[in-house]
């Protein structure tokens, strides 16, 4: 266990030194954003949203160790939305990303904040609260999904 949380710091630091650093390029930030997407995007609705939508057996280890993940990678993101950004590459951003960013930064957090009781759901081993707080955080990224991004 300890090496695990060793390993998944571990990788939340390497993983956030360039959203700390400013970006050298544009299409940098395109890329860091997109890969924490789909990462967190796998270990969120494949992995926990199989279990939770009972498509794969619940594995409450597995749901668990999925979820920090998911809590990891959902601090990532938000520094990889700079303004030079704005409409670099092949993206489904929205302009709204740049041009509403209270908003922007109000639906994160209110994600962040899902993904939290998510967390401590998932610490539970309880089924019926995994599938709970999955839907709502669910929920919170369809919001953020549908005000911002062409998809």
């Amino acid at each position: 266990m300890y090496v695990r949380k060793l390993l998944v710091l571990s990788l939340t630091a390497v993983l956030a030194l360039p959203a700390f650093a400013q970006f050298r390029k544009p299409e940098d930030a395109v890329k860091y954003r997109q890969s924490v997407m789909y990462t967190m995007g796998t270990h969120f609705y494949s992995r926990v949203g199989g279990m939770a939508n009972g498509r794969v057996p619940f594995d409450a280890k597995a749901a668990a160790e999925n979820v920090e993940i998911v809590a990891t990678l959902s601090r990532l993101p938000w520094a990889a939305f700079p303004a030079d950004s704005n409409g670099v590459g092949k993206t489904d951003a929205k302009p709204a990303v740049w041009t509403e960013q209270a908003k922007f930064k109000d639906l994160a957090d209110k994600m962040q904040a899902e993904v939290v009781k998510l967390q401590a759901a998932a610490k539970t081993g309880d089924f019926e609260a995994l599938k709970v707080a999955y839907r709502a955080t669910s929920s919170s990224c369809k919001a953020c999904h549908d005000a911002f991004t062409n998809q």
